[in-house]
């Protein structure tokens, strides 16, 4: 019997997983494609490639196309609270290096990172930056290998850029997150319809006569935003940006500080990519038993640290919803701990969605293994012909089929003259 490497929360498990993982693989044309492909093909042979993604079954998917390219998989989770045990089992039970488990503490959390990385990556996909930050902080020794990899999120990419600036990235990262094929449906359509399932499905109130604060109108908050308009809610959006600010208001919603939107709001949404975004004072400030909930990858958004030291008590509202109670008599409620809600506390993104977004990871990889000696130590931005690749495959998947320039017509757009 072959030696499994994992650290997970019980092997039992896996059967359900591997239900959870043939559902999405019926259901993600584009890396059901990749994996015949791949099992032919083999281009990741002799890589390691090590994952830190939230780990449930779409990602558990993407982990199997890559070994069937090759790849020797090192997997962890990007989040402790998104971990879903059963899919952990699952891989681990397919033979691939796991450290992951539900509900993880920090520490355990950041072991598993460190875990993930033992086996020496030639390749890192990455998903908020915690392996690229440990690499670079705790473990260089482990970077002689590494060819370059490729960023999930907004914050993520965030991060990276900072560390380029810095002058301390020490190989290229691609940015995933800002392939159009990533950001313009999993951040607007994925979060859109994930965070209301998750607001809905725990707290089991209707959306509809409910006034909604997003704060932040980017492409998660504008998928926020359009969903919660759709459901039949009054949205508030809070932004720092004067553009986007005005987009929101000629999207139809009303646009102010959170300082005056906090007292209006029923639920709250954050998606920023920044710290403290909702403080205690404006906490103190909403309604009785107003509901919390993040969008943002990290757990910052909402001052969960001060809310905790602030409080005079906290208790389980619900499955997933902590209510805390202020000073002032009242509750808000918080879903999912603060964190990432449609996944700490739901299931993420649709299957179609995350199909999209690992596809444009598998491409980036490859661009990787096969350019990495032209490329600069920076955050590089994924070619547009990978995003034409992409969508084409998802438009045949769907039956759709659509015109294309004639020679006459690229010979007018590459003219000045009429």
């Amino acid at each position: 019997m072959m030696m499994k490497e994992y650290d997970i929360k019980d092997i039992s498990l896996a059967p359900s997983g591997h239900r959870k993982i043939e559902w999405v693989r019926n259901n993600m044309p584009l890396l059901a494609a990749f994996e015949e492909e791949f099992r032919r093909t083999r281009p990741f042979e002799g890589l390691k490639i090590s994952l830190s993604v939230h780990l449930e079954a779409k990602t558990a998917y993407l982990c199997l196309v890559l070994a069937a390219g090759g790849a020797q998989m090192s997997v962890t989770g990007s989040n402790s609270l998104s971990t879903q045990d059963d899919v952990a089992a699952a891989l681990a039970d397919d033979g691939l290096k796991v450290f992951a488990r539900h509900g993880a503490s920090d520490e355990e959390y950041m072991r598993h990172i460190e875990m993930c990385l033992e086996h020496g990556p030639n390749i890192i996909i990455d998903d908020g930056g915690d392996l690229v930050s440990m690499l670079h902080e705790k473990r260089p020794d482990l970077m002689s290998e590494v060819l370059g990899g490729c960023e999930e999120t907004t914050t993520g990419v965030i991060r990276l850029k900072a560390m380029e600036r810095e002058g301390v990235l020490a190989f290229p990262m691609v940015a995933v997150n800002d392939a159009r094929c990533k950001h313009l449906f999993d951040n607007r359509y994925g979060t859109g319809q994930s965070v209301w399932d998750s607001i809905m499905r725990n707290t089991n109130l209707i959306v509809a006569s409910k006034t909604v604060v997003v704060v932040g109108y980017g492409w998660c908050g504008r998928g926020i935003a359009m969903r919660a308009a759709a459901l039949g809610a009054r949205v508030i959006v809070t932004e720092i940006d004067p553009v986007k600010a005005m987009e929101a208001r000629m999207d139809g919603y009303d646009v102010m500080k959170m300082d005056d939107a906090a007292p209006l709001g029923d639920v709250f949404v954050t998606a920023t990519g920044c710290m403290h975004t909702i403080t205690v004072e404006h906490m103190m400030n909403m309604k009785d038993r107003a509901i919390l909930a993040n969008a943002g990858h990290f757990n910052v958004e909402i001052d969960m640290a001060g809310l905790e030291a602030a409080a005079t008590g906290s208790f389980e509202a619900r499955n997933n919803i902590t209510g805390y109670s202020l000073p002032n008599g009242r509750i808000v409620n918080v879903i999912g701990e603060g964190k990432l809600v449609n996944i700490a506390a739901a299931d993420g993104h649709p299957a179609e969605i995350m199909d999209l977004s690992f596809a444009v990871q598998i491409m980036s990889a490859l661009y990787i293994k096969e350019n990495h000696r032209e490329l600069e130590n920076r955050v590089i931005d994924v070619s547009e012909e990978i995003d034409d690749v992409i969508a084409r495959k998802r438009l045949a998947a769907w039956g759709i089929e659509i015109d294309n320039l004639t020679e006459e017509q690229k010979k007018y757009l590459d003219s000045w003259q009429v």
